[in-house]
């Protein structure tokens, strides 16, 4: 693998602190993103006591070439419990904000938003304060799906594009640009007070037009939120990176996606799609959006 340059080299991490996460999460028995997909802010994520917790998995239905998830082990049922747990691993780590992703459950009818959605509940139970951010994969183009995910009202949906349309064949092959986009389209459809929010990984050689033209695709679908990071590779029998993208162009990407109407662009070589994602709380102080009172079965039979 190609050497890093100094902007990729992270600091060593504190490994009091990641004891205290790690702990937690053994106790529980929950997945990580951070673990399973070789994270490389790990260590100041664990510092500061964060995680983007990964459910349904830790295996996929998908073998996309970037992606450091198991996809050679079977998927296993749904684990009932999985929520419950999730919701008191919140608790326990006094999260402000929650990221909760997925492996793509194709084998699931639903995708798996079912999960997602009592995830959401038993979340709300115990750390009612916490906004939750819903990284989900696209659900085979289930809008059905998609709605069941958005009536439980996360404050953020975010569904990664990850590429250039001209790349998705070699980088996502089971993927589609245009149902990628859909998701996002939908969803502020269906709820249009849920923040939504997109990111891209860069170096695969792509062009600076070629982002741009990304960039204008998701705010044609309204996309609130756009992260753009460096991919890695993970191991030599992955996808291979092209270039090593400088802070300056990150710096131009950001510049560029704030002008053409994002509320939010986080662009640097370390971002991933939820690295620093608690920062969408100051966002949403600035643009508020009002959602609908929910109405509980025995609510709607008193009217």
């Amino acid at each position: 693998m190609t050497v890093k340059p100094d902007w990729l080299r992270v600091k060593a991490p504190q490994w009091e602190r990641i004891g205290t996460v790690t702990e937690t999460l053994r106790d529980l028995s929950l997945n990580t993103v951070c673990e399973e997909a070789s994270c490389p802010n790990i260590g100041e994520c664990f510092n500061s006591g964060t995680a983007t917790f990964l459910i349904m998995g830790p295996a996929c239905t998908r073998a996309c070439p970037y992606c450091d998830i198991d996809f050679e082990k079977k998927p296993q049922a749904l684990d009932p419990t999985e929520p419950v747990r999730l919701g008191e691993a919140v608790h326990r780590m006094k999260l402000n904000h929650v990221v909760i992703t997925s492996v793509n459950r194709d084998d699931l009818p639903d995708g798996g938003a079912s999960q997602f959605v009592r995830c959401i509940e038993e979340i709300r139970k115990l750390s009612p304060r916490t906004t939750i951010e819903l990284l989900i994969p696209d659900l085979c183009g289930n809008w059905d799906a998609l709605a069941t995910i958005l009536e439980a009202q996360p404050d953020v949906l975010n569904h990664n594009t990850e590429t250039i349309e001209k790349f998705y064949r070699r980088v996502r092959p089971q993927g589609e640009y245009r149902r990628s986009l859909e998701v996002l389209k939908q969803s502020r459809s269906i709820a249009p007070w849920v923040y939504t929010k997109s990111g891209i990984m860069v170096g695969l050689g792509e062009t600076d037009e070629e982002v741009r033209e990304t960039l204008r695709d998701l705010r044609a679908v309204d996309c609130d939120i756009v992260t753009i990071g460096q991919y890695l590779q993970p191991t030599q029998k992955h996808l291979g990176v092209k270039e090593f993208v400088t802070p300056d162009q990150f710096g131009a990407w950001r510049e560029y996606g704030e002008s053409i109407g994002f509320l939010q662009v986080v662009s640097s070589p370390l971002t991933r799609s939820s690295y620093h994602a608690g920062q969408v709380r100051s966002l949403m102080e600035r643009y508020p959006r009002t959602k609908p009172q929910l109405i509980t079965p025995s609510q709607a039979v008193l009217r």
